[in-house]
């Protein structure tokens, strides 16, 4: 057994340095190209950002639907947005169980906006916006037919970008997912995931001022990658080559598939960097509201009008999910003030994955994204307020099964701000530990331009800046074991001579345990050293910045209580609010049948709190075209849904007691009508409790004898659901 185990341990060491000899010979080719990516779709370039008035170094490209995919073109379009945070472009396409597979899945045309290696000289963060805003003009003009606006969707820093650009052009929007993107940066809980607390420690943003003079105005984006890394040492030193090493017979295409993203760095302008860490990452100014554009408009995320999707994980150690969902604190103070602005936001909380999980995990595209992706009109159709969507296995027993496609089905249920703060919430005298810090930070930065930047600059030339960018020691780990090192020389052919004769060792191998017993006890060692840095790193900056001195110093006071990051409020929306209010008012006994049916099935959904995908599978051919009557169209499908629910909202009795002069004089219309709701709100089953009282009171006031189906069936059948989908026809 020992020399079946010497021998295994020998073949695979050879085998596991030739992948690390391909995966540098993999760099070595990526750094070359002009225009790398791991997308595994074709793209076909619509708009070069180099040739734009303000220059970009950012592109919209179409993808290329796989052979036997169909599109639908009256789909609304699907844009992905990846993130430019030190790595290449191509992470929401790398295979085909990914952000765009699904999509495409689904017959939405789909499209790419991504980006070069380096940027264009001088271009900004809101060079960048521009140009977005341009790219999904584009999209919205190559689809005229489309029942939507484009989703965007923004995976991490792609997220906040895509966020602030909705602020600005909320009109470009259909809706919005942003998958582990962090948005308010001060928020999480003690004892976990302390990133946050980075910037304080490091006394402010200087240092990265200091490494975009060094590297000539660019900021090398393989100091993003190694904080990353940094954060979770024992898979970054250990895990990761191990899980090599073991399954080195199987595990070398989906390792060299990752690590060709992975360290893919790409860099950006210094202006940009600074920007992102000044205003985001330390000040916390997104979600405050305290960040303009050239020309001075400020940049409100209340000013967003399409639903926005939250997908965030507590197995997520760089934007967990106080970050991802503490904005919305951060904004609101209730629920209906979240409605008053007219905004739907839905989020959604996975339990372990990591972040690059949420955008590379197979099961994550599949289960998460597919639902969104196919569920995206009923994200769209929610009234407005705050809900968490649920995803639940589909078996041959759920009632209405054959309503929906796939293996889950999602539910939307109702939420308040105390769920939001329940993942994490800073108390005011951590808010006045983290405005201190934005202080600190500014003051330093200040004394470095000051005092150090003009003398630098002049020191470093562009030859050593790239040099230095070229010596990273991320960089150099791939290239030192390329075919650049002659020591690597002799590793292809014994690697092959090693794979011709492999010998593995059995797996119930004394030794094989023993190593595996080893390998946790490493894990579990660097795991240790992890916690026992973060314990004190998150101690640190709770001491230095919690001190009433140092608070008081750069004008903090600190027996305040007033929030530090919570945006501002104006009396215009109040006065613009009560208007609506009267006008809703006024309108609730204007309309008919449409309206008086859409009343109806809210009153009686709103004893659930909950939406749920079997239901709106139904009610959605409510607004197809047959029997000679008028389209109508998703948008005004939309429009309907929101105007009913805020009637209900602001005066249920009001609109509950109205339904009557909005139905039909003719009996027979009235039964048809109230079959076709009936068919929708049992989708989920018998109803019950309070969902049932609500039921028949609706029956009363329709006022007219309930009628049977054609043919007596159990509820959630095959033939029930085609028949209720038959009758809901009639009635539109």
């Amino acid at each position: 057994m020992a020399f079946d185990y010497v021998r295994d341990a020998t073949q695979r060491s050879i085998l596991y340095w030739d992948v690390m000899r391909q995966r540098g010979n993999q760099y070595r080719l990526s750094s070359e190209a002009t225009a790398p990516h791991v997308l595994s779709f074709t793209p076909e370039v619509l708009i070069d950002g180099r040739m734009l008035e303000r220059p970009v170094n950012y592109a919209l490209v179409r993808i290329v639907p796989p052979e036997g995919v169909e599109i639908d073109e009256t789909r609304r379009p699907f844009v992905v947005v990846d993130p430019r945070a030190g790595h290449g472009p191509g992470i929401g396409g790398f295979k085909a169980d990914s952000e765009i597979g699904v999509a495409l899945a689904a017959g939405h045309p789909c499209y790419f906006i991504g980006f070069l290696p380096e940027p264009v000289k001088g271009q900004t963060i809101e060079d960048i916006a521009l140009a977005e805003a341009i790219f999904l003009e584009k999209v919205i003009a190559l689809h005229p037919d489309a029942d939507a606006k484009p989703c965007v969707i923004g995976n991490c820093q792609a997220g906040w970008a895509v966020m602030m650009l909705a602020a600005l052009r909320p009109e470009l929007f259909g809706s919005i997912i942003i998958a582990g993107s962090p948005l308010s940066y001060w928020a999480g809980k003690r004892g976990e995931y302390p990133m946050r607390y980075t910037g304080g420690l490091l006394g402010g943003t200087w240092l990265t001022a200091l490494a975009g003079d060094l590297g000539h105005g660019k900021f090398d984006g393989a100091w993003l990658v190694q904080n990353f890394e940094n954060q979770n040492p024992a898979n970054t030193l250990w895990t990761k080559q191990y899980n090599l090493y073991s399954k080195i017979d199987t595990e070398a295409p989906r390792y060299l598939g990752f690590e060709q993203w992975w360290g893919n760095h790409v860099n950006l302008n210094a202006e940009e960097i600074q920007f992102i860490v000044d205003e985001l990452f330390v000040g916390n100014n997104l979600a405050a509201g305290r960040i303009e554009t050239s020309k001075g408009e400020a940049i409100d995320l209340r000013n967003i009008r399409a639903p926005v999707v939250v997908f965030c994980s507590k197995g997520d150690n760089i934007t967990p999910p106080a970050q991802a969902l503490g904005w919305i604190t951060d904004l609101y103070d209730s629920v209906n003030e979240i409605r008053s602005h007219g905004q739907t936001i839905v989020y959604t909380v996975h339990e372990k994955v990591g972040h690059l999980g949420i955008f590379v995990s197979a099961g994550v595209a599949r289960k998460e994204h597919g639902e969104f992706s196919s569920n995206i009109d009923l994200i769209d159709a929610l009234p407005p307020g705050l809900y968490e969507a649920i995803f639940e296995a589909k078996t041959d027993a759920t009632v209405g099964g054959d309503l929906v496609e796939g293996d889950w089905i999602m539910r939307c249920e109702e939420r308040t701000l105390d769920d939001i703060r329940a993942l994490g919430c800073n108390n005011a005298a951590d808010d006045r530990r983290f405005a201190t810090a934005a202080k600190v930070s500014e003051i330093n930065l200040s004394l470095y331009r000051t005092f150090v930047q003009p003398w630098l600059r002049a020191m470093v030339p562009e030859q050593a800046a790239e040099e230095m960018r070229r010596l990273h020691p991320l960089r150099l780990q791939y290239e030192l074991f390329s075919d650049l090192n002659p020591l690597m020389a002799p590793i292809a052919d014994l690697a092959v001579e090693v794979a011709e004769e492999r010998h593995p060792a059995a797996e119930n191998n004394p030794f094989v345990a023993l190593e595996q017993i080893a390998s946790r006890q490493i894990v579990a060692s660097l795991d240790a050293w992890r916690d026992a840095i973060e314990a004190m790193s998150e101690a640190t900056f709770l001491a230095v910045y919690g001190s009433p001195f140092l608070q008081a110093a750069v004008g903090i006071d600190p027996a305040s209580d007033k929030p530090h990051r919570r945006a501002s409020k104006t009396a215009l929306h109040a006065q613009a609010l009560k208007a609506r209010i009267e006008e809703l008012r006024a309108a609730m006994n204007e309309g008919g049948l449409h309206e008086g049916m859409a009343r109806s099935l809210l009153y009686v959904a709103m004893a659930s709190g909950a939406a749920d995908e079997r239901g709106f599978a139904a009610i959605r051919r409510m607004r197809r075209s047959e029997d000679g009557m008028p389209k109508v169209t998703l948008a005004e499908f939309k429009a309907l849904i929101r105007v009913q629910f805020l009637m209900l909202v602001i005066d249920e009795q009001a609109a509950v007691d109205a339904i009557p002069h909005l139905l039909p004089a003719d009996e027979e219309e009235r039964r048809r009508a109230l079959s076709a709701l009936r068919g929708v709100v049992s989708a989920r089953g018998a109803l019950s409790g309070k969902a049932e009282e609500r039921w028949q009171k609706i029956v009363d006031l329709f006022n007219v004898s309930e009628a049977p189906l054609t043919e007596p069936v159990a509820p959630g059948s095959p033939s029930a659901s085609a028949r209720q989908i038959r009758t809901i026809r009639r009635v539109k």
